[in-house]
């Protein structure tokens, strides 16, 4: 007979990243400290190691992050599925706003005029959040990422972060390949794995770092 393991429902988050701490270790893996929260939340939200090897981090990525998370950033994703799932809570009482432009009138209208994807029409409109740090975040669209990086060259756009996590075939490796190349700090999930929930529990990820 299968034999259960009793944890409270309170403790059942503790008890994972217990598990999951018990098996990087297994696996001789030694992580920055500044990076570990990220990567160990990835893990949990996908129960996918390979992310130990495949999230890719700037010099100053988690640095840049929370300076932008602590001015209160603007946050705008690729999905409305990785805008759910964002804590917005931890939102809240970090003063951020998060956004998704995809089912914007004025996203659709622009990409139908312009022969694009409503993904680049919504870069295009982030592009325009101006006062606080802005931070990016990709789970789905390799379009989005291209045509950031494009507006990252022509000097119209200055993430102070994108999270680059695209899942998929078309275009998503270069895609997260221009971003790391881009010279903006970056947290990228290299080859073709990602996803929005992954993308959602890198900034959940960052936030908590401040809020818990």
């Amino acid at each position: 007979m299968t034999k259960l393991e009793y944890v409270r429902p309170e403790d059942i988050e503790k008890r994972s990243f217990e598990i999951i701490s018990g098996e990087i270790r297994e696996r001789g893996v030694s992580l920055e400290p500044e990076q570990a929260p990220v990567i160990m939340r990835v893990i949990h939200t996908t129960a996918d190691f390979d992310y130990l090897d495949n999230l890719k981090f700037s010099q100053n990525a988690v640095e840049s992050a929370l300076n932008a998370l602590k001015a209160g950033a603007y946050i705008v994703t690729d999905t409305n599925m990785a805008l759910s799932g964002i804590n917005k809570a931890a939102l809240a009482r970090l003063g951020c706003e998060a956004f998704c432009f995809m089912a914007d009138p004025d996203v659709a209208k622009s990409a139908k005029d312009n022969g694009t994807t409503r993904a680049c029409a919504s870069a295009e409109k982030a592009a325009g959040l101006k006062g606080k740090p802005l931070i990016l975040v990709s789970g789905n669209a390799p379009t989005f990422l291209i045509r950031a990086r494009e507006l990252i060259d022509a000097g119209e756009l200055s993430p102070a972060l994108v999270i680059a996590m695209p899942v998929g075939f078309v275009n998503v490796v270069q895609s997260k390949e221009l971003i790391i190349d881009s010279g903006r700090e970056y947290i990228a999930a290299c080859g073709r794995k990602g996803g929005s929930n992954a993308a959602a529990a890198v900034v959940n990820a960052l936030m908590y770092m401040l809020t818990r």
